[in-house]
């Protein structure tokens, strides 16, 4: 009897242990499978959801419907750029420097195949290139007219450091829109563009600020 119930004691004793490892793996390979979480913003009155980053993943595949956010960015940059190709074409007969003359033809050789990209990508979403109610006196980084004309009028080192020093508030303005338009946007493909501004404009402020 006594050994029958202490066989008893020990069978259960196993299917509990049995039983608390399957929970206790069950848990680590949930925890595992959900990874971070991603808070997702909600409409105006209602509240946040938290999202699997998988489930965050899903939702931006399904949807990048441009918004208000990725059309401001794409117009105002195609004219922001412009400015910077229009910066650009002075250097050859104004530049003494043969590294800002390098630095111009690499500005001109990215920033014209962007502005092609931006335009396409509008067109595409059946926006217009401009807007009625936009200035470029909205848009950081902008050189002036008078600071335009100042760098016409200049030539040789007089020249190099204008130009370095215009192009490197042009290029932070183009940084802060890219960051802005990250945060506020949802289309994936602006969102690459924007990336791709603030990777190479920070280069090339660096390498400006050395040649200052």
């Amino acid at each position: 009897m006594l050994n029958r119930r202490v066989a008893l004691v020990t069978a259960v004793a196993s299917l509990v242990l049995a039983l608390a490892a399957c929970d206790s793996d069950t848990e680590a390979k949930s925890g595992a499978a959900d990874g971070p979480s991603v808070i997702a913003p909600g409409l105006p009155g209602e509240a946040n959801s938290t999202l699997s980053a998988e489930e965050a993943a899903d939702r931006r595949a399904e949807d990048d419907t441009p918004n208000s956010a990725d059309v401001a960015y794409a117009r105002k940059m195609i004219e922001h750029h412009a400015q910077a190709l229009e910066m650009t074409r002075l250097v050859p007969d104004r530049a003494r420097s043969g590294d800002v003359k390098r630095l111009a033809l690499r500005i001109s050789a990215s920033q014209q195949p962007e502005i092609e990209t931006m335009r396409g990508w509008l067109k595409t979403h059946g926006k217009s290139e401009t807007a009625d109610t936009h200035t470029h006196d909205t848009m950081p980084g902008m050189a002036t007219a008078a600071q335009l004309e100042k760098l016409r009028a200049a030539d040789g080192k007089a020249f190099d450091d204008l130009f370095l020093t215009l192009m490197i508030a042009h290029h932070e303005g183009a940084i802060t829109m890219a960051t802005d338009v990250k945060a506020q946007g949802n289309n994936l493909l602006i969102e690459e563009m924007a990336d791709d501004v603030v990777a190479q404009q920070t280069s090339e402020i660096n390498r400006m600020r050395r040649m200052l």
